[in-house]
């Protein structure tokens, strides 16, 4: 049986402006459904999608609390990459044909968590 995901992100604002902004991507009826915790080694660590006959259309990463070690997202091991917030979740939309990326690492990190949707 699949599985329907629908991904919504919202932003609340308070002191000099006030308000709530909410956006989301289109649900997706054939949904991994996947959570999973990872250890990321020093150097490339190639993140692949689910293969399980399954389409993701965003990948949510959120680093463990307390994590001190920066995390490098790229689209391949030589990109020089994006750096990503230490604590803070990051959520990225996936284009048709996804298979992989890279998260780089100077120290292992244990507990990272990927959320397929």
């Amino acid at each position: 049986m699949a599985t329907t995901a629908t991904r919504v992100t919202t932003i609340t604002y308070s002191g000099d402006v006030n308000g709530t902004e909410t956006t989301g991507g289109a649900a997706n009826a054939a949904s991994p459904a996947q959570s999973q915790i990872i250890t990321l080694a020093v150097g490339a660590n190639t993140i692949t999608a689910p293969a399980s006959g399954t389409t993701p259309t965003a990948l949510t990463i959120i680093p463990p609390a307390g994590n001190a070690t920066a995390v490098t997202l790229k689209g391949v091991s030589g990109d020089t990459g994006i750096p990503i917030h230490l604590t803070d979740s990051l959520t990225i939309s996936l284009a048709s044909g996804f298979t992989s990326l890279v998260l780089s690492v100077g120290t292992q990190i244990v507990g990272v968590r990927l959320l397929w949707s």
